[in-house]
């Protein structure tokens, strides 16, 4: 709506990483008065919500140095410059799992936190998992585990914020919805 935009009198890099970039931008806001946005600019991202034959989630757990703790989540990872998500989704599968899959379909794409950053996340399904014979090489600053659970150990690892992340929780989520539709 027109009448809710913010336009952008000047925009200023603060800083450029591997991972993001943040802009502090002046804005003018819908009554003409002026007021600074602290944005961050990221390349956007996938997840996977893989499954394995006898319906179980694959998911990793890791660090996350922001959090000081370790979480579960479904496999993920950021967008490389002019990299399709499907193609992102299927590499990021192979590297944090060990699996590969003969169906990778987009479910949903949503915005992680839309009152700072613009990341991008596209959410996808892999079914008819299979093993690799050579697992793919992580990143040399990645260290996961592997896991495999099914939806009630999930919604229960939620409860106990093993599980405390957005994409992840959607996910679970979403299987619970498509669990529940194929009961009617």
């Amino acid at each position: 709506m027109e009448n809710l935009k913010e336009t952008t009198i000047s925009s200023k890099e603060i800083f450029k990483g591997r991972v993001i970039d943040l802009y502090v931008e002046e804005v003018e806001l819908p009554n003409g008065k002026t007021s600074t946005r602290e944005i961050v600019k990221h390349p956007g991202a996938v997840a996977v919500l893989a499954l394995t034959n006898d319906h179980k989630i694959v998911m990793v757990e890791q660090y996350r140095k922001p959090l000081g703790r370790t979480i579960v989540e479904i496999p993920a990872g950021k967008l490389e410059k002019g990299e399709e998500p499907i193609t992102t989704a299927k590499r990021e599968l192979e590297e944090e799992t060990g699996y590969t899959c003969e169906e990778l379909e987009p479910l949903i794409s949503f915005y992680t936190s839309p009152g700072f950053a613009d990341e991008l996340v596209h959410l996808f399904i892999a079914k008819d998992l299979k093993k690799l014979t050579h697992k793919a090489e992580l990143d040399e600053d990645e260290f996961v585990e592997v896991m495999e659970i099914t939806l009630e150990e999930a919604q229960e690892m939620i409860v106990n914020q093993q599980i405390f992340d957005a994409k992840t929780a959607y996910a679970v989520q979403y299987l619970q919805l498509m669990q529940k539709s194929k009961q009617k």
